[in-house]
């Protein structure tokens, strides 16, 4: 289904990055500024500049690890998801925090909603949630089927990846409404779920390495929803850790316990470059703002267990500067 092309030359460390595993990163909606969560229970802020180098520009301590983060409108504050079950209000310019939320289990995400000027968190114990910042009670609660592992936001349209392989769908205008729910057409347990910059639809990925394209509208889902293979060599399948959208183009990269990223033309359905091999696993993803620079975390994903944990494995975080060919869509000349 998709065409491979040739690898990228080599990226961009952020420094000094975590100490621990990357889970989540985020790029500010209005300048280069990367926030990146961790293992090691910190957020910290770097800016970042046209060319991809860095500098810090402030750190978090959390009560646990960070499984999710986002900023808000102006960029002026982060918010995280957290294994100690709170979700915390950033300040970048003060260096200090302040609880906003919280879950009866961890927080795995966070996202920003816009149209509505508040937050929306999904957690284990099954439920979503939205939040004004300037109240300590949520302004909505939604049950969920299960356990929340993935969640994301663009426009009218909000998806929650749960742990029984099912996806929610919510429009936002006038608040959150549920609007239909279905299941991936992958086989194994979700990792991501990523809602296309038009806001008519997402990508999902699962740790069979694979990804599933689904539509909101159900007359296109009927024609154009599809999956594909991805992460996988002649011996092994790999996880997709994570899943991000070029903001110009909508053509979107997959990251994975191959340690790989790969761009990808989900409209052509080609498979626009692959890049060289990571030290480690590749765990979160992002564009940023403008799609000119792309951010990946490697650590350790937990994806062989126990038993594949190494203290002293590669960890950190790379900026790789992209170049319009390689994410501009191409159509297939064959078709």
């Amino acid at each position: 289904m998709f065409q491979q092309q040739a690898a990228a030359p080599a990226d961009i460390a952020v420094n000094p990055g975590p100490s621990d595993t990357p889970q989540c990163l985020a790029w500010s909606p209005v300048a280069n500024t990367l926030a990146v969560g961790s293992w090691d229970s910190t957020i910290k802020a770097y800016e970042i500049s046209p060319t991809g180098q860095t500098q810090p520009r402030q750190e978090f301590k959390l009560g646990g690890p960070v499984l999710g983060t986002t900023f808000v409108a102006d960029g002026s504050k982060l918010v995280s998801a957290g294994a100690d079950k709170t979700v915390q209000l950033c300040d970048l310019a003060s260096g200090q925090m302040q609880q906003v939320g919280a879950h009866d289990a961890p927080v795995k995400t966070v996202t920003y909603i816009n149209s509505l000027s508040c937050i929306m968190t999904g957690s284990w114990d099954k439920t979503l949630k939205f939040w004004d910042l300037r109240s300590p009670q949520p302004v909505s609660t939604q049950a969920l089927s299960e356990r929340c592992y993935a969640a994301d936001a663009v426009g009218n349209l909000a998806a929650v990846a749960t742990a029984d392989k099912k996806i929610s769908m919510y429009t936002l205008q006038g608040g959150p409404t549920p609007f239909k729910q279905v299941e991936t057409s992958l086989k194994m347990q979700t990792r991501c779920v990523s809602v296309f910059p038009t806001g008519d639809g997402l990508a999902v990925g699962s740790i069979e390495g694979r990804v599933a394209i689904h539509y909101a509208d159900p007359t296109r889902a009927a024609k154009d929803n599809f999956s594909f293979k991805c992460h996988r060599d002649n011996k092994n399948i790999y996880c997709v850790n994570d899943i991000g959208f070029h903001p110009a183009y909508g053509t979107f990269a997959t990251v994975g316990s191959d340690g790989i990223f790969t761009f990808w033309d989900k409209e052509n359905r080609n498979r626009l470059k692959s890049f060289p091999k990571s030290q480690a696993q590749i765990t979160c993803c992002g564009f940023n703002g403008d799609g000119s620079l792309f951010a990946y975390g490697i650590g350790y994903d937990w994806s062989k267990g126990h038993e594949g944990y190494n203290a002293n494995s590669p960890k950190g975080i790379f900026v790789h500067g992209v170049t319009d060919e390689e994410v501009r869509p191409r159509p297939d000349k064959k078709k």
